[in-house]
């Protein structure tokens, strides 16, 4: 027999609108209303596809046209260039101006009184713009990504130039490089150049010299003379060079090679997820759009370069912190560094603060959990 008190409990058992969790429903509704902004889209296509599509067919266009003139269209360099210096930076601009949209559009629309009124968990309405906003920006980011990686690969050069030097052979062994250079001491010194470590200033040092001379510059009582070098002393050179350079020429490619192109691909994407979800925490916090979109801006272009690579004494773990060093840290080795380095990763060009891999990952999620946990404490404790 059912009592009354069952009668009465059981359709409030059956009502799952208390549910953190959301429904595809809830979900499918937010990433309507996300793709209807026509403005906000068109602007996420603009930068993730058209402007490394409309480069790279600038590019071929005039290769086709003149290539004496022009180069090649794609390759591994334009690879770097375009994922490096275009698609890490504004990849995470453009999904992070998505999050913070994601995340007061209810507000500065006046729909969140009614959004309540439903019943429907608080959690539940915040959580469901997390995959309703992913489901958006990680096809598109990928979708660039192939569009680059097509391009390069398909456009890329038939002959190799490193440091300026055509036509040098591909993948040699580091012995095979070095027997190259040896046979092109003038190109190799003048082109590759080299870095002198600290070593007695009587010890003669072999450099390109005016017109491209290569001459020996001995340094004696501080009044440096220099003398035309040998052909001993040039191959001798030669073989430094080679041996110093030879990691930059191992991964120098005429096209980026396929485990590379994945690897980039997923790195671009993790850094525009953080964007989202840090964009879509902080508007929710902040209550608004424009604001969270201008600090994160700042955050991306300025504040991560500047801080990601000048160590302040005392507040050096505070830099470590940063996400965007931390997501430099796990970039896929053969990129040149992000944030202006100027130079392969790890060597040179202003060198990124120090971090672990574990370091870096921790800095991530927490990023991640931190500001997505106050996003939803915001919009649980917010009055309707």
């Amino acid at each position: 027999m059912t009592t009354t008190a069952e009668v009465a409990i059981a359709p409030a058992a059956r009502d799952r609108r208390g549910s953190p969790l959301p429904t595809g429903a809830m979900i499918m509704t937010r990433f309507m209303d996300l793709r209807k902004r026509r403005g906000l889209m068109i602007a996420l296509i603009v930068v993730n596809i058209g402007l490394p599509s409309v480069f790279l067919a600038v590019r071929l266009i005039a290769h086709a046209v003149a290539p004496h003139s022009y180069g090649p269209a794609g390759g591994y360099s334009i690879f770097e260039d375009l994922i490096a210096g275009l698609m890490y930076v504004f990849g995470f601009i453009v999904a992070a101006t998505l999050g913070c949209t994601a995340g007061s559009v209810d507000l500065s629309e006046g729909m969140f009184r009614h959004l309540v009124v439903t019943g429907r968990s608080r959690l539940a309405l915040y959580f469901a713009r997390v995959p309703a906003g992913l489901m958006i920006i990680v096809p598109m980011i990928a979708i660039g990504v192939i569009v680059v990686c097509s391009v390069c690969v398909a456009a890329a050069p038939t002959k190799l130039s490193f440091d300026g030097i055509k036509n040098v052979p591909v993948g040699l062994s580091r012995q095979g490089f070095v027997s190259w250079a040896e046979e092109h001491p003038r190109t190799t010194i003048c082109q590759m150049g080299y870095f002198y470590r600290k070593q007695p200033s009587s010890t003669p040092q072999v450099t390109c010299g005016r017109d491209n001379q290569v001459v020996a510059v001995t340094t004696t009582s501080g009044v440096p003379t220099a003398t035309p070098a040998t052909t001993s002393e040039m191959r001798a050179q030669a073989v430094k060079s080679a041996n110093q350079n030879y990691a930059s020429y191992a991964t120098t490619f005429l096209s980026p090679p396929l485990k590379l192109m994945i690897e980039t691909g997923l790195w671009v994407e993790l850094w525009a997820i953080v964007g989202f979800l840090v964009g879509l925490g902080l508007s929710s916090l902040m209550g608004q759009r424009t604001v969270p979109v201008v600090l994160l801006i700042v955050y991306e272009v300025i504040i991560t370069p500047l801080f990601a690579r000048s160590p302040i004494p005392h507040l050096i773990n505070a830099q470590r912190a940063l996400v965007g060093l931390a997501v430099a840290h796990i970039e896929p080795s053969g990129l040149p560094a992000v944030f202006g380095g100027g130079a392969a990763r790890g060597g040179g060009g202003g060198a990124l603060i120090s971090e672990s891999t574990t370091v870096a990952v921790v800095v991530i999620v927490a990023w991640i959990v931190v500001w997505t946990a106050l996003g939803a404490w915001r919009m649980a404790t917010r009055d309707a």
